[in-house]
């Protein structure tokens, strides 16, 4: 295949695989309803940053080095995993305590937390993402059978340009959406069921992640 070909499937594998439902999709959906527009912008460019350091790294090689080391993985996956599930756990008390007080939930508190909070809602994005050890395994996989070594600089820097921008841009578009007046006012109202089930997409993955690592060392 030549550069365009390779690049033209690049993209279009990747946009699929960020539409899919996953701990990214999820943050950006209980954030942009719960905090509004901005926080969630900020999120969706944590999450680009952390899938443009993935690119880079599968790129270079050092991801793939990391997958094949099995200590410094499985620390990945511990962190990742852990990570995760401190997300999951920190949702579904949020949704226990809108459960016991649903007075206690109140929209002036979701806009100050838009004002104050853009570089925690950044890190966040950006450690949801870069902490994800499936990530590292889908760039790692993405990468070596796509692009091929001998691929040039300039088609590799347009790779990136395109994983990064991509990302931003449906991330932007899916926070922009759950943000608008109308919508956010009928999702705010939904909240707890969107914090619910984000909840649980955290719990399940962070809970599998940990689960599979510790199978590893017992096994």
């Amino acid at each position: 295949m030549n550069e365009s070909t390779i690049l033209l499937t690049l993209a279009s594998i990747h946009f699929i695989a960020l539409m899919s439902p996953g701990p990214d999709f999820a943050l950006v959906v209980q954030n942009a309803t719960r905090h509004g527009r901005q926080t969630g912008l900020y999120i969706a460019l944590g999450l680009s940053v952390g899938i443009l350091l993935h690119s880079l790294f599968s790129l270079t090689g050092v991801s793939f080095l990391v997958h094949q080391h099995p200590v410094l993985y499985s620390v990945l996956q511990l962190l990742g995993g852990s990570y995760l599930l401190y997300l999951g756990i920190g949702a579904l008390r949020s949704v226990i305590s809108m459960i016991k007080n649903p007075l206690s939930d109140q929209p002036s508190k979701a806009n100050h937390l838009v004002i104050s909070n853009k570089r925690q809602a950044f890190t966040k994005g950006f450690a949801t993402n870069i902490l994800n050890p499936k990530a590292l395994v889908f760039f790692v996989s993405l990468m070596s059978s796509l692009v091929p070594a001998d691929m040039s600089v300039t088609g590799k820097s347009i790779a990136l340009v395109i994983l990064f921008g991509l990302s931003l841009f449906w991330f932007s578009s899916l926070a922009w959406m759950l943000s608008t007046q109308r919508l956010q006012t009928r999702l705010q109202q939904a909240g707890i069921y969107i914090d619910g089930l984000c909840g649980v997409v955290f719990t399940l993955v962070g809970g599998s992640i940990l689960v599979q690592t510790i199978r590893t060392f017992i096994g």
